[in-house]
């Protein structure tokens, strides 16, 4: 499934037209990703947690000089999957 299969799933829900589901969709991603950029957690009950994650500091290789570089520290995001989603999947 990707994000058009998900429109035309709503749309197909709500009976709607493409457009204003395309928007629900994107609409849903972008609060999603503006929650985590605050360093704010999403809990979708039987799905899982999206959340961020402090990478620390470390140092890297280059592959191809073999060359030592440092990766300065970052966030990153971070899903767990709700206890319902894993045993649906098993």
């Amino acid at each position: 499934m990707n994000k058009a299969s998900l429109a035309e799933w709503v749309q197909t829900q709500t009976g709607g037209t493409k457009v204003a589901a395309e928007g629900i969709v994107d609409g849903l991603i972008e609060h999603i990703v503006a929650t985590l950029k605050k360093g704010g957690e999403v809990s979708i009950a039987g799905l899982g947690i999206f959340s961020t994650k402090t990478r620390a500091a470390r140092q890297a290789r280059n592959p191809r000089t073999g060359e030592s570089i440092s990766v300065a520290a970052m966030r990153v995001p971070k899903f767990r999957a709700a206890k319902a989603l894993k045993d649906a999947v098993k």
